[in-house]
């Protein structure tokens, strides 16, 4: 082999030894973070409520000690003179029915609520009634008190609802008697237009907005000193279930953003309120 070609063949195996080394030197370019569940955040940090809301004897005792103040309430108002008729208000989700079994699910799958896996539920009408919550509202209807479910369920929800109330013989489980939400999630107009041409004795729900809706401001103290201003009517007319699951509370803190924002709220609250 003559020289010339001995030397071209040397410089060409120096040169792809370079080459290599430059490529196996050249980094890869860094993957990109995984995407962040919020969603899946947020429901994490539901987990003790549903929990406590569906499997604890507390939970069960609380709203069968909620029903039994009811019954002593319900006995002192009627008390009272009036020519109208008698009438309890009662909220429907966590107070008369119970669907802990869809935030039981919505946990488990990393979910929070949303509007079409809820609507799965209800179409099932299978919710479970609040402890003590039948014997309650029959007691009051054979006192004479018409029952009214004042909700903040969908209009398309009617249907699957009343089939819900009727099958665990609520009474007065009818069209006349279920107030749903009518572009709203303010019940002011709907228990007015219930006192219009009824006495109003008791109040029953799981949120303090299910009495009064200025407990929707949680700006000054949580919301605690309206409780405190209201404290004598409170103890009178209005029974309050534990739900710990969702709310006012919550949405005081969350706040109606995206769920990354929500997640950051979250998180701010409990930084901010560390010890």
């Amino acid at each position: 082999m003559n020289r010339v070609l001995i030397a071209a063949i040397g410089v060409s195996i120096v040169a792809c030894s370079r080459q290599q080394k430059l490529v196996e030197a050249t980094p890869l370019p860094p993957e990109p973070p995984p995407a962040i569940d919020h969603a899946a955040s947020l429901s994490h940090y539901g987990y003790d409520a549903v929990l406590w809301q569906h499997a604890s004897a507390e939970a069960y005792r609380l709203q069968q000690q909620g029903y039994e103040l009811a019954r002593l309430r319900l006995t002192e108002n009627l008390k009272v003179a009036d020519k109208r008729p008698p009438a309890v208000i009662v909220d429907i989700d966590e107070t008369v029915l119970d669907n802990s079994p869809y935030q039981v699910d919505a946990a488990a799958d990393g979910r929070i609520f949303d509007q079409a896996t809820w609507k799965e539920w209800t179409d099932r009408s299978k919710a479970a009634a609040i402890p003590g919550a039948v014997e309650f509202l029959t007691y009051a209807h054979g006192l004479g008190c018409h029952i009214y479910y004042i909700t903040n369920r969908d209009i398309r929800e009617k249907a699957t609802t009343l089939k819900n109330l009727d099958s665990l013989k609520f009474p007065d489980a009818d069209e006349k008697h279920l107030l749903l939400m009518e572009g709203t999630s303010d019940k002011t107009e709907r228990r007015a237009r219930v006192a219009n041409d009824n006495h109003v004795v008791l109040l029953v729900g799981d949120q303090l907005r299910d009495f009064d809706e200025r407990f929707k401001d949680r700006t000054v103290n949580d919301g605690k000193n309206t409780v405190d201003l209201m404290a004598d009517t409170l103890a009178r007319y209005f029974i309050l279930l534990p739900n710990p699951m969702y709310g006012t509370y919550r949405d005081a803190v969350q706040g109606k953003g995206t769920d990354e924002e929500k997640q950051r709220n979250m998180i701010d609250w409990f930084q901010r309120n560390r010890n």
